[in-house]
């Protein structure tokens, strides 16, 4: 289980858009003075920020990389994978247990 997130999701979604507005209405601020000046407004770290913004541009299709989506799917799936695999195991340890008391039934 993941560790609660300090931040929630609309913190995150509003931190994001005031750092977009500020990229667009200063455009002379370099990123990380906007980060910055962001991370004062709503006390939080300029490099937190970051991380966001670039998940948030990650996710429109903007930058590129994967997304959130395609990491819970990702995620989704090695689980599955996981499951699979244990019931297999057992199937197989089964397989082996009938197999060999059907040789003893047999052998007597």
């Amino acid at each position: 289980m993941p560790a609660p997130r300090k931040y929630d999701q609309e913190t995150r979604d509003r931190a994001v858009r005031l750092y977009q507005e500020r990229r667009r209405d200063h455009t002379s601020e370099s990123a990380i003075e906007s980060r910055r000046r962001i991370g004062e407004l709503l006390d939080l770290e300029p490099d937190t920020l970051r991380g966001w913004v670039e998940r948030a541009e990650i996710d429109a299709g903007a930058r590129p990389g994967v997304t959130t989506e395609e990491i819970s799917e990702i995620v989704r799936l090695k689980k599955e994978n996981a499951e699979l695999r244990r019931a297999n195991e057992i199937l197989e340890t089964a397989s082996a247990f009938f197999a060999a008391a059907e040789l003893d039934r047999k052998g007597s």
